[in-house]
């Protein structure tokens, strides 16, 4: 059985993150190893919330494994709270990466604005990250930080998706998915990049109305676990971004449903 790490925070409350990564993962058939990065008592889309910051907990982590022996089949980095987990997670990458695939999905900001925790010496230490990754997942808005590029909100043209795709491989991003793309109000997508190939694909879907906390978490989690699972880019990018879909169109049909994330716990048996 494959074994990877997931490495981010745990909002007890909120689909989202850790909470939705390991169950997603783990009924893909993989064993999979957590690091928390945080402890939060709800996620950051709630009014209130407790933080409990988990860094200093990092190292002693990485030097057990070692001692252990540990290592791991893929690596998949997430929210990460500040610069100096950065650099913890750059080093693990370098200690317990080499021969694993290492996807960053480097969160930390939406519709255009990064989040409230986070600057620009955030977002650089954040591209040395990415540098270091086998497969990097923004959407628009990290991109656009990453690159130092503009900001479109909505019914992007493919110029400009395709100046984001060629900035970030320059950066030195290998494999490139860029979420949340609209060229037009009736559908959203996801086009992919390899540098080395030069190839490029794309996957459209209809654009339900309902935005949320943990699609992204969500869609990164599937993609990582069919990668893992030796299934080509094309086809993982169409998996995930039709199990969060299919997510959506659950939540939507419940008329009590929570505000705060996507009901995909159904879905899960059919990973």
């Amino acid at each position: 059985m494959k074994q990877v790490l997931s490495i981010q925070d745990i909002s007890c409350v909120g689909r989202c993150s850790l909470g939705v990564a390991l169950p997603i993962i783990s009924a893909c058939g993989i064993e999979t190893c957590v690091l928390p990065t945080a402890l939060l008592s709800c996620h950051t889309g709630f009014k209130h919330f407790s933080f409990l910051d988990l860094s200093d907990q990092i190292k002693p982590i990485m030097q057990n494994w070692k001692a252990e022996n540990i290592h791991f089949d893929g690596i998949y980095s997430g929210f990460l709270g500040s610069q100096t987990q950065i650099s913890l997670i750059s080093e693990l990458f370098k200690e317990f990466g080499k021969n694993s695939i290492k996807l960053v999905d480097p969160c930390m900001g939406d519709n255009g604005k990064l989040y409230p925790c986070f600057d620009e010496k955030f977002v650089e230490k954040m591209r040395e990250l990415c540098q270091i990754a086998d497969i990097v997942t923004p959407n628009i808005t990290e991109a656009s930080f990453l690159t130092k590029s503009k900001y479109l909100d909505a019914c992007h043209d493919e110029k400009y998706i395709d100046d984001l795709l060629l900035a970030l491989s320059k950066m030195g991003a290998k494999k490139i998915i860029l979420k949340g793309i609209t060229y037009n109000k009736n559908e959203v997508g996801v086009v992919a990049f390899d540098a080395k190939s030069k190839e490029k694909w794309q996957y459209f879907h209809e654009l339900l109305p309902l935005k949320t906390s943990g699609t992204g978490d969500i869609f990164a989690s599937v993609l990582f676990a069919s990668i893992i699972n030796g299934k080509t880019l094309q086809s993982a990018i169409q998996k995930s971004a039709n199990f969060v879909l299919e997510s959506i169109r659950t939540t939507l049909k419940n008329k009590d449903r929570k505000w705060y994330g996507v009901e995909f716990e159904g879905l899960l048996k059919s990973l």
